[in-house]
């Protein structure tokens, strides 16, 4: 593989890092939506019911973490693109900034607020706050994060150009972007959640892809900061 001429040894290795650890928060919380749909976390089951204090433990802390990863990641992405690719690639960190905040909103009140509430039978006052999966005012803005997560995948998608590895990154990459609208119309037709959930195989295999490119990339020899 060539040297790549924009990327830093520090950003290959941040970059690296940062998209193993989306894979790991992604995967985690991949088997908890499962268990938790299989009903082993103490809910009725299905993708309609409203989850237990364990459930929002363990579904939200991996989904939590994933924000700033995948955000790091992105940032990462758009370092390495090329100079006539990267209004693309900038765009995608934008989006992924509007994912993080809306995503880490949520789930942070759900960690700190709800859940101890919720464990200690304390739901009065903060019925606003509850997470309900097609019924509740945070569900709503959850899975309007998602979709600007797959937006910004979409624009990255963009800045990968070559073949090999990087092919598949972007083919990955698109194939997760294009899960948005199956994300953001799910209010509507609640039964998109079953097309929208191919983001359990689609967005592992992305960031994993990325982590093997970030890997083989060889930054040039050249490089100077001065170059950033």
């Amino acid at each position: 593989m060539p040297p790549n001429p924009h990327l830093s040894p520090s950003t290959q290795q941040l970059g690296c890092w940062s998209a193993i650890a989306a894979t790991v928060c992604a995967l985690t919380y991949d088997v908890a939506q499962l268990a938790e749909w299989a009903g082993w976390l103490g809910s009725r089951g299905g993708p309609e019911s409203s989850s237990t204090p364990l459930g929002l433990y363990v579904l939200l802390t991996p989904s939590l973490l994933l924000g700033p990863a995948f955000l790091v990641m992105m940032v990462c992405v758009h370092r390495r693109a090329a100079p006539g690719w990267r209004a693309w690639s900038h765009a995608a960190v934008a989006f992924a900034t509007i994912y993080a905040a809306l995503t880490g909103i949520v789930y942070f009140v759900q960690l700190t607020l709800v859940a101890p509430r919720l464990a200690q039978g304390r739901v009065a006052g903060i019925e606003p706050l509850l997470f309900v999966p097609f019924d509740s005012v945070l569900y709503a803005v959850d899975i309007l994060g998602y979709t600007f997560m797959c937006v910004a995948m979409l624009f990255a998608a963009r800045s990968f150009e070559g073949g090999g590895i990087e092919r598949s990154v972007r083919r990955w990459f698109s194939a997760t972007g294009l899960l948005f609208p199956f994300l953001a119309l799910q209010m509507y037709v609640h039964g998109l959640i079953w097309i929208a959930s191919l983001w359990a195989i689609t967005f592992p295999a992305a960031t994993i892809s990325l982590a093997v490119l970030f890997r083989r990339d060889a930054p040039s020899a050249a490089y100077s900061p001065t170059k950033r």
